[in-house]
């Protein structure tokens, strides 16, 4: 983070423009290490590397990867690790979690972990926190050791925010974060129901909604968090970052077709037989009404298209939501097109020479 980046979670006195627009937005990426058919892992990891290389140069503001287990297709369940990864390839960018799955883990190891990053990597560690296991309830009870559906992650989370907290530590104190006791380590909390949106708000943290794959519950969700959001020493007013699909490319048939990647995922995710990221294919025949209402739903938000389709997507869903900050995933199987896919996205959003935020 350079000394001319803005810190949203300090206030500056000043007002925000009264209506925001795309291009007033900071935009980011939100990254699984896909693993695509006939690759390996080591080569989803090269390709996030590359990926936020270049999301860097075209000026996003943060690389998110997310954690999931027991996924053929999806290379970050070690979340941690792969920051690390991600952080020392980059120069610039912030690198994070979209997030821990807190239940997961002890907090004290995620506080000593972040820490840790966030020493290596000063200025530059992000820690969304989420409260679903991230697969299936076998995976989730060998993860977790019992079938908490996380209502104790309000515990949880305040037990990992003091491990932080240089003020409620001591040399004497029993249990200490080190490295990780003192430091600015930004803390997100992560839904797609109301329910974090409520603890953010309680907390006055910021929020992220994951807009692509539970887009029934966004409008009710930051209704909660801005009204009940409460000023902390952290957030001033309400920051909200929605998470978004979008595929992108010359043409709106070209996009359509990169698109039935994502479709498949739907399908298999259906049949409960999650794989490797399949390469776009017709599907017009090969699905029952249950698959297809199943993709139909799931397409419903995401932002699919040429390059003029895709901006008139993206204002107008800025313009109804309001949001902060854009998070977009693009599930594409071809590592060079979703290069291009995110670098249509960049200079439709004019990124480039825009300073990013913390």
């Amino acid at each position: 983070m350079t000394e001319s980046n803005q810190d949203f979670s300090k206030s500056s006195g000043e007002q925000r423009p009264a209506r925001k627009k795309l291009g007033d937005l900071p935009i980011s990426v939100l990254d699984l290490s896909q693993i695509v058919e006939g690759k390996t892992a080591a080569d989803a990891f090269r390709d996030s590397l590359d990926l936020a290389r270049h999301a860097e140069k075209w000026g996003y503001n943060r690389y998110w990867v997310a954690e999931h287990h027991n996924m053929p297709g999806v290379a970050s369940s070690a979340t941690s690790v792969v920051i690390g990864y991600l952080a020392a390839g980059t120069s610039t960018i912030r690198v994070g979690a979209g997030g821990i799955m807190l239940p997961n883990h002890a907090p004290l190891v995620i506080a000593e972990q972040f820490g840790t990053l966030e020493s290596m990597y000063p200025g530059r560690i992000d820690l969304g926190l989420g409260r679903a296991p991230g697969s299936d309830r076998r995976t989730s009870l060998a993860l977790r050791r019992d079938l908490n559906s996380g209502e104790d992650f309000p515990q949880l989370l305040e037990e990992l925010r003091s491990y932080f907290d240089a003020s409620k530590t001591s040399y004497h104190a029993p249990l200490r974060a080190v490295p990780g006791e003192g430091l600015d380590v930004p803390i997100w909390l992560l839904g797609s129901s109301d329910f974090s949106a409520r603890l953010a708000a309680y907390q006055g943290l910021p929020f992220s909604f994951a807009g692509h794959f539970s887009p029934d519950y966004l409008d009710r969700a930051l209704e909660v968090y801005r009204s009940t959001f409460r000023p902390s020493d952290i957030l001033s007013e309400p920051y909200v970052m929605l998470g978004v699909s979008l595929i992108a490319a010359d043409t709106q048939e070209r996009a359509e077709f990169l698109s039935t990647t994502m479709q498949q995922q739907v399908v298999a995710l259906t049949r409960g037989r999650p794989g490797k990221i399949q390469p776009p294919a017709d599907l017009s025949s090969q699905l029952d009404p249950l698959e297809l209402a199943a993709v139909r739903k799931r397409m419903e938000s995401a932002i699919v298209g040429d390059r003029e389709t895709v901006e008139q997507r993206l204002r107008a869903l800025v313009e109804r939501t309001q949001a902060d900050e854009l998070i977009v995933t693009s599930g594409i199987y071809d590592h060079g097109e979703r290069l291009r896919s995110y670098e249509m996205l960049a200079d439709v959003a004019a990124l480039r020479g825009r300073e990013t935020v913390s």
